[in-house]
């Protein structure tokens, strides 16, 4: 079926806070990913949201970050329209002011089901001056008309449900680095819960993704004081005031079980992947090429006259393991367990919103 916008979005959000179940939110910084991560999530009856950066974009598009993002989109139309389940897209991490350009791409080609706009890295007033224009930008591109030019015949008009697109931020420093911007443990810091409130309330974000003490990429060997305490305080100070927030928790590839499910157990729907699965990619491809090594490179004693493609040797390569889709079939499998899996633990395995319509 389609991938679906902002306001059907909201609705998986809100049933699996009611639910207490939640979503890893998967960043795909390679198309193989992609493919593996919708496999799962169909398999298992997942509603998915993969999610793209500009600098993903910027790959898929040989460095312009606007076609890559259009291709993305179209690619992902595409391919959603295999599953049973709902797909959702989520462009993720756009720093302000920096990057505000690519802001401008996100709007006028109304791929995203939803936008993490951040400038986390700002003082508080500053970082609620930069969310409440990127809100009141997104939030004008929704009522004027869609670019036609950007997106193509494939792209937004085919996603269900229209244009609307949710907005996510950051308040509280999490360590680390993401799309380049690098946070240091030292300046790291917890989200307050009164100041969620004034957040929410003064930019009118959609969803926020808060400090806990996790750390966007590879985390192991750090003594991370990771709080659950902090989202159920957040949560709880955001829902007095009368706001029913989805609350995000970004650099989730270094927790443990017991620690989902403690967050979704404050509350937490959506959690952000990316470094499980580049690690998965490239484990896979590594252990594949390892085993079959004698099958792709030349034994000793042979020239390695690859113009030739070995022409004058008893020796050739077996095309059986070099050909490029045969470990991204390896690839793609197991990315889709490894979806299939997280779907489990989170709850969210059986719970599509769609899956039976």
């Amino acid at each position: 079926m389609p991938y679906h916008d902002g306001a059907a979005l909201s609705s998986v959000y809100s049933a699996a806070r009611e639910g207490g179940y939640g979503f890893f939110a998967s960043n795909v910084t390679q198309f193989d990913i992609l493919v593996g991560v919708l496999q799962g999530a169909d398999r298992v009856g997942a509603d998915a949201v993969v999610q793209v950066s500009r600098d993903s974009a910027a790959f898929y598009g040989g460095g312009d970050p606007a076609v890559g993002l259009s291709a993305f989109g179209a690619y992902l139309d595409q391919l959603a329209e295999f599953t049973d389940v709902g797909v959702f897209c989520n462009v993720d991490h756009v720093h302000l002011p920096d990057q505000r350009d690519f802001l401008d791409t996100v709007v006028e080609t109304g791929v995203a089901s939803s936008v993490m706009v951040d400038a986390s890295d700002r003082p508080f007033e500053e970082n609620v001056e930069r969310v409440s224009e990127a809100v009141e930008q997104v939030r004008e591109g929704e009522r004027s008309e869609p670019s036609d030019g950007a997106s193509g015949d494939s792209g937004p008009a085919s996603r269900e449900g229209g244009q609307e697109m949710l907005v996510e931020a950051e308040l509280g420093r999490v360590a680390g680095t993401e799309s380049g911007v690098e946070t240091a443990e030292t300046d790291a810091f917890y989200t307050d819960p009164e100041q969620a409130v004034e957040f929410v309330e003064r930019t009118g974000v959609d969803l926020l993704a808060i400090s806990v003490g996790t750390q966007h990429g590879v985390a192991s060997g750090r003594d991370l004081d990771v709080r659950p305490s902090v989202a159920r305080e957040v949560d709880a100070a955001l829902r007095e005031a009368g706001h029913d927030i989805p609350l995000v928790v970004h650099g989730a590839s270094g927790l443990s079980d017991d620690q989902i499910d403690a967050f979704l157990d404050a509350g937490v729907p959506k959690f952000n992947k990316n470094t499980r699965y580049q690690y998965e990619y490239a484990r896979t491809a590594a252990d594949f090429y390892h085993e079959h090594a004698d099958a792709i490179r030349p034994p000793d004693g042979v020239a390695d006259d690859r113009g030739s493609m070995f022409a004058g040797s008893d020796w050739s390569p077996d095309k059986t393991y070099f050909h490029p889709q045969v470990v991204a079939g390896e690839i793609r499998e197991r990315l889709a367990d490894v979806m299939a899996d997280l779907s489990e633990l989170t709850g969210c395995a059986g719970r599509s919103l769609y899956a039976d319509r």
